[in-house]
């Protein structure tokens, strides 16, 4: 009888545990979950719903790269220009922060040069005011690592505004972005001092507008048309057509690659970029 009874028992606890079921792990169990499949990383109500998520809005990205152009567009003679790149990101919620420089090696027919361009420092906001609709705002200062005898000798200052636009798979975007030239004007004179040649310093204006497509949940394309003052005064508008490709490798890596094709004398007529980033 005794033997009956602890069998029965035994059973009526047994049962009552394969009854219960959480398939998301929350501690909460399906028959009362009012959330299911929440993320592993939440911590939920007595309901199962998210009351805080333990993954961190702190985010980070460092991304390398290296570029090559086939011109200089200031002098207009045939150049070759490599250079390799350093960008580091931050990341909190909408809010970004971002520093970046890069290095240079160029050699001509009778020219050659090398080291540091301008570097930037600059953060932006990101807002959605339609489901469809993004809207980035951003600001910042362009150092003067560039020495050059040109008088690139003070900080400039840029603000920019980039509008996102999805349907479907499809995206569309503009960018316009000011920028206030601050650097010294500077005249070259001869033995006599006659005045050869002078550069003549302007603000900038930059805008470009494009089309993109999500080939995969991994890959995206897209081509674009920009345009932008030179810093220099009586040089054409920098003109270029381009196109770009994103992929993510894994949750951590992605890689970048864009071409640019010149459209007026001011351009390099080819760059290229390829770029390595790892986020965390």
């Amino acid at each position: 009888m005794k033997k009956s009874i602890l069998f029965l028992a035994m059973l009526i606890i047994s049962s009552s545990l394969y009854a219960y079921v959480d398939s998301d792990m929350d501690g909460v169990e399906n028959a009362v979950d009012q959330c299911p499949n929440t993320p592993f990383t939440d911590l939920v109500d007595i309901n199962g719903c998210t009351k805080k998520s333990l993954v961190s809005p702190h985010h980070f990205d460092v991304i390398v790269g290296a570029s090559y152009s086939d011109s200089d567009y200031l002098t207009l003679n045939t150049t070759n220009t490599l250079s390799s790149t350093l960008q580091v990101d931050y990341y909190y919620k909408n809010f970004s922060l971002q520093a970046s420089t890069s290095y240079f090696t160029t050699n001509g027919d009778s020219f050659s040069d090398s080291g540091l361009y301008d570097s930037f420092v600059g953060a932006a906001y990101q807002f959605k005011p339609l489901e469809n609709l993004s809207l980035r705002v951003g600001a910042g200062a362009i150092l003067p690592t560039y020495n050059t005898s040109l008088n690139n000798n003070n900080t400039d200052y840029t603000a920019s505004l980039n509008l996102s636009y999805n349907i479907s798979k499809f995206n569309l975007f503009g960018a316009y972005s000011y920028t206030q030239i601050n650097d010294d004007d500077v005249s070259f004179v001869d033995a006599n001092g006659t005045v050869t040649s002078s550069a003549n310093y302007q603000n900038t204006n930059a805008y470009s507008l494009g089309a993109g497509y999500y080939m995969t949940n991994k890959l995206y394309l897209s081509g674009a048309y920009n345009s932008s003052d030179s810093v220099y005064q009586s040089i054409e508008d920098i003109q270029t057509a381009s196109v770009y490709g994103y992929y993510s490798i894994d949750e951590h890596w992605f890689s970048t690659c864009s071409y640019a094709y010149g459209l007026s004398d001011s351009a390099s007529k080819n760059y290229v970029s390829l770029r390595l980033g790892y986020f965390f």
